[in-house]
């Protein structure tokens, strides 16, 4: 582009360079604090042309600008319609030399910065604060600029180091002599002017040009790490030879920005899974209590694990009964669940008799599963006899008075809907009458002192009190072992919640969230949570969840987002719905009445209603065809049947039940019957739209409906493909959309590592928004993500990736290698590459090819269930592999209540143990030998010995 128009007298000329990849239709600007670059307003700032060289799309232009100091820009991608689809987060500043003359070239060279790169992973709070604190010493040094001279060019060289040890260092060598000829010795250091930026400037004669150099890391001891990659290369328009005029004169200045260190390998890092409940400690009652992840620090400390991932801790108190085992169903988002409160801690002068009740619940409650009625109702009884002597003198302490004061706003709402819970004796808040809406006025109504239940309320109080106290002790705790703690941030609440009661307007409570049929469940899911209404949370900033996350915050240097496929749409069910076969996606572009007709699909009611024949009745009830149809079945028409009224919905179905005393025979029948009319029900090709009659959702796999497969050929290809449309291609645009309004607010509500749980159905969108986003995905190995292959292969995994062999939705590797021989002897020759027969039983020397597998991986994080680990340790006792499993979900009631079978104590002691899972981090380098506790080192050498031997 052409130069703006200035008096040469008092400008220069600033040629701007940056490689990005645009798309069709969008174009590069560059927009800083001077009116030629727009003074920030990106539809006023200078656009930049293109150029292809080799891979790379070159954006360059010149600008002419006045002279001064110092300026700040960035760049923006805009589209040709003048919409900013992407601007830099930072801006840039660029020091000019002080004598700069007139007419002066100035060359900018940069590399984009909103690219993701394991460097910003390595700024939030898991690295910064607990894995790699060191690395990031807050220094800032001045580099003296130099000034310009005729003949020579300043080179100003700039990189973001990352990834450093106390001591080391960056610097640079090339071709030359000040940098070292290519002698890393001689290299020339550079200064780290702010972190993580380390800058110097050279004088380079116009005839050394071109300049090749690398960057390299120097220890104290003077050992040397050169960068990976072909070397730079920075390039000077040299003037021209006498008599010939020049229309590019060289510059007086390049600036080149080189975006981070190429170190040769990427940081990786492993550590381990499991809920809260699931632990065991010596001192545990029931079920694993916070106080317990300390003990399990010290395990992931001496290994060399760097991470604690747990599944939600918030309370789960529905039903006061064991169905509330289900984690993920919260009343409450920032409320902790008092299943982990540990009695011991709660005071430091526990009355003698209270202690002895403590001891005798630790006795009988050291079952092999959490028994999770018992459990939550000896620590609340004990709690509350303990508050009732010594509590109310805490509730002056300045510590909670302090804490009241940060959390009220949530704390006071969560007090009351407690209270009203157990008075009306449901969590169903609509059931409450002038109760049923959790406003102010009814939360500062219940809270009063003069209320005779009060006491109970200061009870709630001291109760959050201490388990924050608790968890936060663990948090600081595995803070000071270098082992980051991970939290789940759930997809959903459910509708009988605190959150629902506070905020119904942000909440669709007459329909249900899900998932679609996929591996877990050839049914779907209904998970009974209400569905967001994003567009009422986006009124005020998303601060619900912004608030949520600050909270979660507290306790977490990371945390995993619960089907983070929910953020771009949701699957999103009929209230009278039990499973979630006939859901559809929010938001989604639905078929429209218009574009079916264009098709010639015109009979609506016969595609939406359930298609009901006497053949297809005969077929899915056998004997019981003729009970079936009288009782259940209206006629219509000629051979057509349809459901009465009444079992015309799931739920409704569902509720079919044997009298009670039925004999078995009666059972099953009505069983059988069940399931027969679920079929009925589920026997349609489209779903009507909610609001509109002129639009239509296609049922998840219409294809194996009889309904579509009795529809003439024309028809089943029409709507064939506009199924495969509606879930695979019309709403990618849509989705990208709206995941990219909700999830960058999550990412900068705190300084937390974000991964994302990317199971099941993905969209295309999906890993592309990940990936500009520098969110971290997961793969486990028996789902594979690769079309085509029924075993992922960890060492393909892209970076940003958690490798896990199995989660707590799926059963364990033992448990699943065992359950089927074909599959484990493909899984043994294809997914382990080893040949003859697969072991009939997962061996700890099979579960070792796993674990291997996965610390190879390419991988950013290997992320290991404790179950996937302590079969390793040959003194552990065994345990049958399914009685391991954390979750069945296909189960909607399933009883979460697995709890590992030795106290963490007795693993921490098993130093073979110990040393063998240390001696495969080091090999795999997801641990690095200076981290080694000098303790152990002699028994890891010996490990790896026999390691070898085993893998």
């Amino acid at each position: 582009m052409s130069a703006t128009t200035r008096s040469e007298e008092s400008c220069i000329t600033v040629h701007f360079r940056i490689p990005y990849m645009t798309t069709w239709g969008q174009h590069i600007r560059v927009v800083g604090e001077h009116s030629a670059l727009g003074d920030w307003q990106p539809a006023s700032a200078p656009s930049l042309g293109c150029r292809h060289a080799g891979e790379e799309l070159v954006w360059e232009g010149k600008v002419s600008m006045p002279k001064v100091h110092h300026f700040s820009y960035k760049f923006a991608v805009v589209t040709d319609d003048n919409r900013v689809q992407c601007l830099e987060r930072e801006s840039r500043s660029v020091a000019l030399p002080s004598n700069l003359q007139s007419g002066a070239v100035v060359s900018l060279q940069d590399e984009w910065q909103d690219k993701p790169h394991a460097a910003d992973l390595l700024r939030t709070s898991a690295f910064d604060s607990v894995i790699l604190p060191q690395q990031w010493a807050e220094t800032k040094q001045h580099l003296q600029h130099l000034e310009a001279q005729d003949g020579s060019t300043i080179v100003r060289l700039l990189i973001r180091g990352w990834k450093l040890a106390p001591g080391q260092k960056i610097v640079v060598t090339g071709n030359l002599p000040i940098m070292g000829t290519w002698q890393p010795s001689h290299a020339l250091a550079l200064t780290e002017v702010s972190t993580p930026s380390w800058m110097t400037e050279v004088r380079v004669p116009y005839a050394a040009f071109p300049l090749t150099y690398k960057y390299a890391v120097v220890d104290s001891n003077g050992s040397c790490d050169l960068e990976a990659g072909e070397a730079r290369l920075v390039s000077c328009g040299l003037p021209a030879p006498p008599g010939v005029e020049s229309h590019s004169p060289p510059q007086a200045l390049i600036s080149v920005d080189d975006g981070y260190f190429r170190h040769s390998h990427m940081p990786r890092f492993a550590g381990v899974a499991t809920p809260v409940f699931s632990l065991r400690t010596l001192r545990s009652v029931g079920s694993g209590e916070f106080s317990d992840i300390e003990c399990l620090a010290d395990l992931c400390s001496a290994i060399g694990l760097r991470l604690i991932q747990l599944l939600p801790v918030n309370d789960t108190t529905v039903y006061n009964m064991w169905w509330d085992s289900y984690p993920y169903c919260s009343v409450s988002v920032f409320a902790l669940h008092p299943l982990y409160l540990s009695l011991d801690n709660l005071s430091e002068s526990m009355p003698s008799d209270l202690a002895e009740r403590v001891q005798k619940a630790r006795q009988d409650l050291d079952l092999k599963d959490v028994d999770y009625e018992a459990t939550l109702a000896v620590k609340l009884s004990i709690a509350r006899e303990l508050f009732t002597r010594q509590g109310h003198a805490q509730l002056q302490d300045p510590g909670f008075k302090a804490w009241f004061k940060h959390s009220h706003e949530w704390l006071r709402p969560y007090a009351a809907f407690c209270v009203l819970r157990d008075l009306f004796g449901t969590a169903e808040h609509w059931t409450w009458g002038a109760f049923s809406h959790g406003t102010s006025q009814v939360v500062d109504k219940i809270l009063s002192p003069s209320q005779e239940h009060h006491s109970r309320v200061q009870f709630i109080w001291w109760l959050q009190y201490h388990l924050y106290l608790q968890l936060l002790r663990a948090s600081d705790y595995c803070e000071s072992k270098r082992v980051a703690l991970k939290g789940d941030l759930p997809i959903g609440v459910d509708k009988r919640s605190v959150d629902t009661w506070v905020r119904p307007e942000q909440f669709r409570m007459d329909v249900s969230t899900g998932a679609p049929p996929d591996y877990f469940d050839a049914n779907g899911q209904n998970w009974g949570f209400p569905t967001y209404n994003w567009e009422e949370m986006a009124k005020d900033g998303y601060a619900w969840w912004r608030n949520r996350l600050s909270c979660l915050s507290q306790y977490f240097h990371a945390y995993r987002i619960d089907h983070i496929l929910g953020f771009f749409r949701i699957w999103e069910i009929p209230g009278d719905c039990s499973i979630g076969l006939l859901g559809h996606f929010r938001p989604s572009i639905p078929l429209t009445r218009a574009e079916l007709e264009s098709r010639g699909i015109w009979d609506f009611n016969r595609l939406c209603d359930p298609y009901i024949t006497s053949g297809l009745v005969s077929e899915l009830f056998g004997e019981l065809a003729g009970q079936a149809t009288v009782t259940y079945l209206i006629p219509k028409g000629t051979d057509r049947f349809e459901l009465r009224p009444e079992f015309s919905s799931e739920k409704q179905i569902q509720a079919i039940k044997a009298r009670d005393g039925s004999p078995e025979w009666m059972v099953a029948e009505t069983e059988t019957l069940k399931k027969g009319l679920m079929s009925l029900r589920h026997n349609v090709v489209l779903l009507h739209h909610e609001s509109s009659p002129d639009m239509f959702y296609p049922r998840f796999h219409l294809m194996n409906t009889h309904s579509w497969q009795e529809l003439d050929e024309h028809w089943q290809e029409a709507l064939s493909w506009m199924h495969d449309d509606y879930f695979y291609g019309r709403q990618d645009a849509l989705w990208r959309t709206h995941a990219l309004k909700t999830l960058p607010v999550l990412q900068a509500a705190t300084d937390m590592l974000v991964c994302g749980e990317d199971l099941g159905m993905i969209p295309a969108c999906v890993p592309p928004i990940m990936a500009q986003l520098g969110l971290t995905g997961l793969r486990i190995q028996r789902m594979s993500a690769e079309p085509g292959r029924e075993f992922g292969e960890p060492a393909s995994y892209p970076y940003l990736t958690v490798a896990s062999p199995s989660c707590h939705d799926t059963s364990t590797t033992r448990a699943w290698y065992e359950e089927d021989p074909l599959r484990r002897q493909r899984f043994f020759q294809q997914g382990l590459g080893q040949a003859g027969e697969a072991p009939a039983a997962c061996t700890p020397d099979v579960l070792r090819l796993v674990v291997r597998q996965h610390l190879e991986a390419n991988s950013m994080w290997a992320i290991f269930p404790l179950q996937d680990l302590m079969p390793l340790s040959s003194k552990v006792p065994a345990r049958p592999a399914k009685e391991e499993t954390i979750n069945n979900p296909s189960n909607p009631k399933h009883y979460w209540r697995y709890r590992i079978h030795l106290p963490l104590e007795e693993l921490v002691a098993d130093g073979a143990f110990v040393a063998e899972m240390q001696a495969a981090l080091l090999e795999s380098g997801r641990l690095e030998a200076r981290d080694v506790g000098e303790a152990l080192a002699a028994d890891v050498t010996d490990a790896f010995a026999a390691q070898n031997g085993h893998l």
